[in-house]
């Protein structure tokens, strides 16, 4: 299964991009990395920057329906700046149109709010962003991960990178229960 991971050009949280990316692979899917522009993007390790990431494919030039799944990571910027970013948004709603599975982890879901694909939903995220996840219809838990199958859509999310773990193996076995039932 091919599985987009969007990122903006900076700002991504390096460790919520690596840990997801590598545990897609090593379950035999092919991640790409979706960006806004062309070129390489720029990782951080909180607020310092760290490595950079070629970017395989630009929002606006591919479609939710070239790919199995959509993962999100977080760090602060980095949802903020696609939630800026019409193509992004659109890019993302786009998927629970097709009821395709959504993970996202952190600050991620800033960019589901402004996708307006959040209310009757139940999540987790950085706790920062509970009074926007309920201000936007939502449910907010604390928890280190969270399944929320509704309608033809299902949306994984984890609170932060020590959640990681378990935020891998439940998006990878909700995508697989996906992929199995599309056939």
């Amino acid at each position: 299964m091919r599985i987009a991971f969007l990122t903006a050009p900076e700002g991504v949280e390096q460790v919520e991009l690596t840990e997801p990316w590598q545990a897609a692979k090593d379950a035999g899917h092919e991640p790409v990395l979706v960006s806004t522009r062309s070129g390489e993007i720029q990782a951080f390790d909180h607020l310092d920057k760290a490595d950079t990431f070629p970017v395989d494919e630009v929002v606006g030039e591919v479609s939710a329906d070239s790919f199995g799944g959509l993962v999100l990571p977080g760090g602060v910027a980095n949802p903020d700046f696609l939630r800026t970013d019409e193509k992004a948004v659109a890019f993302v709603r786009e998927f629970f149109t097709q009821g395709r599975p959504v993970a996202a982890i952190c600050h991620a879901p800033w960019t589901l709010i402004e996708a307006d694909v959040v209310r009757g939903r139940t999540l987790t995220s950085w706790p920062s962003l509970r009074t926007d996840i309920r201000n936007a219809g939502g449910t907010w838990v604390d928890e280190r991960v969270q399944v929320c199958d509704h309608g033809a859509s299902t949306l994984v999310t984890s609170r932060e990178p020590d959640d990681l773990k378990a935020f891998c193996e439940t998006f990878l076995a909700k995508f697989a229960e996906y992929d199995k039932a599309a056939g």
